[in-house]
């Protein structure tokens, strides 16, 4: 029997009534003769309130019982979905993330999934049972202690399993109904994208958007799972939501497909740095061991031996840098005159496939820009994105500007 993947958030399960509805769709994809894995997080909330409970507890806590409370929100709404279902005659049994097995690293609270071996789950299938209820976020180590993968890792289980059993596809219900071409929030003119390209979810997953967990898109363009973006709480049709896919699957598409943000950036400059070979490994390399998370890197032209590195990085990171920073200037590893900080900016993208075959992208952002007045303190470019770094009062507006710049109300 052909087999299908769906994925509930929290939202989606948030109460009794919300997990009753979702277990009626699960049984129309029953009736169409699927057998269904399930993934679920935990019901709203809940996992705040673990994490809560633990930091209350113990402010330096192990990680490995983290792990073991704050994974129990998901094996609740599992162990509800499937009584559910089985109230409804529909042969169903909640799985925890050691039974299955979920075989994971050890990194405790970022465990990345090694192996998801099907025979267990196969076996069941094989017995009568229609639908495997899973706990997301959580696998099991080969030390045999509960892990879990880091937030929206349920995303992740559900493109595992969809990889793993080979599945027809992988359905992500959350509470927004599809992939908008920007923030519906801030430009009533956003759309709703039918299909969108692996590498573009991608990027604008890991710029901003949240829709989709970066790790989960990553995996999914590997295994090449399709995945389909929908509402739980609208009434599902075979069109509706947005179909993530390889790019040969999009007949035609738009230069841009979307405007991303991140609003919580910061921007730092090390003034007059001693140019030397090696200075920019000198200086990021503790950077990145400090778990400092570098974004955009410019580097000015040498005038006299000194030059200035400015880089972003998220504005919650500031201090652990300008502490990594200090360290260095302390310690004579690095020359420079001044550190100066910015943590006033947002970052703002529009990210396309159709910038590998079309100049003038980067003209066109720039112009929309200059005639809103929004002054550009860094750029980034890569294949089929451009980010600029804008003062953080100038966010909105500059994403309405390229949102309208760029036409993108209208389809491809």
């Amino acid at each position: 029997m052909p087999r299908l993947v769906m994925k509930f958030g929290g939202t989606s399960v948030a109460n009794l009534d919300r997990i009753k509805r979702v277990a009626k769709r699960i049984g129309v994809e029953v009736a169409r003769g699927y057998e269904v894995i399930v993934i679920v997080s935990a019901m709203s909330g809940k996992t705040n309130e673990l994490v809560g409970w633990v930091q209350e507890t113990s402010p330096l806590f192990d990680a490995r019982e983290f792990d073991a409370i704050v994974s129990s929100g998901e094996n609740v709404t599992a162990g509800l979905m499937a009584l559910t279902l089985q109230e409804m005659d529909i042969p169903a049994r909640s799985w925890q993330g050691w039974q299955v097995p979920v075989q994971t690293t050890s990194a405790h609270s970022s465990a990345r999934i090694e192996a998801i071996p099907t025979d267990n789950l196969d076996a069941k299938f094989a017995e009568g049972m229609k639908v495997a209820v899973v706990a997301g976020f959580q696998g099991v180590s080969d030390e045999g202690r509960i892990t879990t993968l880091g937030r929206g890792g349920s995303d992740t289980t559900a493109v595992a399993f969809a990889a793993a059993f080979d599945a027809e596809r992988c359905d992500i219900y959350t509470d927004v109904d599809g992939v908008y071409t920007t923030d519906p929030r801030i430009t009533d003119k956003a759309r709703k994208l039918d299909r969108i390209a692996f590498e573009e979810m991608l990027e604008l997953a890991s710029l901003g958007a949240k829709v989709l967990q970066t790790r989960s898109v990553e995996l999914a363009m590997r295994y090449k799972v399709k995945l389909r973006v929908l509402s739980s709480f609208d009434e599902q049709t075979d069109t509706s939501g947005t179909l993530v896919c390889d790019e040969e699957d999009i007949m035609e598409s738009n230069v841009v497909a979307g405007v991303a943000y991140s609003r919580d950036e910061a921007k730092m400059t090390l003034l007059a740095v001693a140019d030397r070979p090696g200075i920019a490994a000198a200086i990021f390399g503790p950077l990145s061991e400090a778990g400092v998370n570098v974004d955009m890197i410019i580097q000015n032209i040498s005038e006299e031996g000194r030059t200035d590195m400015t880089f972003s990085l998220p504005t919650d990171q500031v201090l652990r840098a300008t502490e990594a920073v200090d360290a260095l200037k302390t310690s004579g590893n690095v020359n420079f005159e001044k550190l100066e900080t910015d943590a006033e900016v947002a970052k703002v993208s529009v990210v396309g496939i159709g910038m590998r075959s079309h100049a003038g992208v980067a003209s066109k952002m720039f112009a929309a820009l200059s005639a809103e007045g929004v002054n550009i303190k860094v750029i980034s470019t890569s294949e089929i994105k451009i980010s600029v770094l804008v003062d953080r009062k100038y966010m909105e507006l500059a994403v309405q500007a390229l949102h309208d710049a760029f036409e993108l109300e209208k389809e491809g």
